[in-house]
């Protein structure tokens, strides 16, 4: 069976059940928030956000969202991070707790200015 990959990040959402979709539309929102600026996309079969490069990545699995904020945004909220499962470039915030909605904002802020000093100096 072919999974149909999504064109948008609505229909990526949209395969969720409710309660995920719900989750995944507050994140889709706070990264919206953080980054006016940063045009949705999908990149790797994921959502993404876009501003002079990729901003985050993030997807839905069976018991987690996966947050990625390459290469940086981990490094920089390390402790903050540090309770919550993670792999190189990676974070899983359980669907079982509350999302860290202001932790999600902190790290899209960081990697905006991230990318804004990388085309500065080119």
């Amino acid at each position: 069976m072919e999974t149909k990959k999504p064109e948008n990040i609505d229909e990526y959402i949209g395969a969720f059940p409710n309660d995920v979709q719900e989750i995944l539309d507050k994140v889709r929102m706070t990264i919206h928030k953080a980054a006016p600026d940063a045009k949705e996309k999908i990149s790797y079969s994921m959502p993404a956000f876009e501003q002079n490069g990729i901003v985050v990545y993030f997807a839905a699995y069976k018991n987690h969202i996966g947050l990625y904020a390459l290469p940086n945004g981990h490094e920089a909220f390390k402790e903050e991070l540090s309770k919550y499962k993670s792999g190189k470039g990676s974070v899983q915030f359980p669907l079982n707790q509350p999302m860290p909605f202001d932790l999600i904002t902190k790290i899209v802020k960081f990697r905006v200015k991230e990318n804004m000093e990388k085309v500065k100096k080119k």
